[in-house]
């Protein structure tokens, strides 16, 4: 896949950057008119494209891009174009997901959107950190929960916090390297926000706490500190940079994050805190059923990836976040109405064969491959699934709003790979009960209303009628009918 990725991209030469998230190969390049888009999308195995200037991200599904980016950062001379290989199953489908979501992408290209897009972009590196410690401190919340192995638990528990109680350091280094900062400034400013001697400073008339406003905070105090710093390098001269530009920036945005950033940010995380807590105790199934259905929209369009800000906060103060497993229901409700699709199309081996090859990854809550490569090309499928999320949000708010809160302690997973993971206000079998629950209140929901009103009568008659899926008279149907 390395192989045949490069020459599309311009070959090595073109390439400045390879990192990956979950599901997503992230490529910078020199030369963007040097990169084959149509042939990109064109490639088995690549989902879609979401383009944004110099660096275009590629979805190659979960499991898949870990195993490609290594390879593809390894290619050091460019290599040869390959022939191109069979076409992907319902290759048109996923080429019109992917060109749907250009174009949505475009169209929504604000300077508030792409500020939320770079913000996401220093969290999501630390998503296998919050992963793996989320379920290290599952296991020692077991083992205290059922009474074993005490010296266990204390030790599992020690493995868990330490990325936490420094993830304000990580959060400074990656936000001042995605805003042009050097890295470990920004991570020397924000470790001012955990260093325990700041209980001895008073801001506003009040003590600080090691820890006050979270990443939130942390994130403040790199951004301050990535301005200070390129200031700096315009003024100071080049014989005296090296000594007084890192100097400046450690004081200056140290001092401010000190007596203004701290203080404000703990402000606003515990506005973030109080407001989910409100948003469940009120609101229940109304808030639970909006989250829900909207979710997939923020998924297709990347800004989930915004929501990890307010997940860890809430992660920080309450040690869960409740509002990951109502989001969560998105992917079930996508799964079922890619069940209903199945059913519906006993004729289109095409289609099917995706949605086989989809599922075990819609079930592990990674929804892009159904989203781009079924739902969203067929038009009315998309908005049925956002129907059957809203419903299984819907059940796990409303039972939130009777006591029964459901949370997660780690961002990234989804779908049946969140319930390592789970934690809320019962025990630990009622809050997987609840949220296994929601799970198949999603599917179902899905399932139905797709089943009902996903496909117009024509576009079954086609879509059975051996005509291999042609995007663009379904979503003409949809549009007309």
């Amino acid at each position: 896949m390395a192989g045949l990725l490069l020459p599309l991209l311009g070959g090595a030469g073109n390439l400045t950057s390879v990192t990956n998230c979950m599901t997503r190969l992230r490529v910078t390049v020199l030369d963007p008119p040097a990169v084959r888009r149509a042939e990109l999308r064109a490639l088995p195995g690549v989902l879609g494209v979401v383009e944004d200037g110099a660096a275009l991200q590629i979805v190659l599904g979960p499991g898949a891009v870990a195993k490609v980016a290594p390879e593809l950062a390894r290619h050091l001379e460019p290599v040869s174009a390959r022939a191109p290989a069979e076409p992907v199953t319902a290759r048109a489908l996923a080429e019109r997901g992917a060109a749907l979501r250009a174009e949505r992408k475009a169209r929504n290209a604000t300077p508030v959107k792409e500020f939320l897009r770079r913000i996401a972009q220093v969290f999501v590196p630390l998503i296998p950190a919050l992963i793996g410690c989320g379920v290290v401190a599952g296991l020692a919340g077991l083992l205290v929960n059922l009474h074993r192995m005490p010296a266990l638990a204390t030790a599992l528990a020690a493995c868990a916090s330490g990325f936490m109680f420094l993830i304000a350091v990580f959060v400074g280094h990656n936000t001042a390297k995605e805003f042009g900062g050097t890295p470990v400034l920004g991570g020397a400013v924000a470790a001012v926000t955990v260093f325990p001697g700041v209980e001895r400073v008073t801001a506003f008339g009040e003590r600080l706490a090691p820890g006050q406003g979270g990443v939130l905070g942390a994130l403040a105090a790199a951004l301050l500190a990535t301005r200070v710093e390129r200031w700096c390098r315009r003024r100071v001269p080049e014989a005296l940079d090296v000594l007084v530009t890192p100097a400046v920036t450690v004081l200056v945005a140290g001092l401010v994050t000190l007596y203004g950033l701290m203080y404000a940010a703990g402000v606003a995380a515990a506005a973030i805190g109080r407001f989910a807590d409100r948003l469940l105790t009120d609101g229940g199934a109304a808030a639970g059923f909006v989250l829900g259905g909207l979710f997939l929209p923020l998924v297709m369009l990347g800004l989930h990836q915004a929501l990890i800000p307010v997940h860890a906060t809430l992660i920080q103060q309450q040690g869960y976040t409740v509002l990951l497993p109502i989001l969560a229901m998105a992917g079930a409700g996508q799964v079922g109405a890619a069940l209903a699709v199945y059913a519906r199309l006993p004729r289109n081996a095409s289609v099917r064969r995706t949605i086989r090859s989809a599922l075990p990854a819609g079930l592990l809550g990674i929804g892009e491959p159904l989203i781009y490569g079924v739902s969203l090309p067929l038009g009315r499928p998309f908005v049925t699934a956002c129907a059957g999320g809203a419903f299984g949000g819907g059940f796990v708010g409303l039972l939130a709003q009777l006591g029964d809160k459901v949370g997660s302690t780690a961002i990234g997973p989804s779908g049946w790979a969140l319930f390592p993971l789970l934690k809320g206000s019962r025990g630990l079998g009622t809050t997987a009960a609840v949220y296994g629950a929601g799970l198949l209140v999603g599917y179902a929901a899905g399932f139905v209303i797709t089943y009902a009103f996903g496909l117009s009568r024509r576009s079954l008659a086609e879509l059975n009628a051996g005509l291999n899926t042609e995007p663009n008279a379904e979503l003409n149907t949809e549009r007309s009918g």
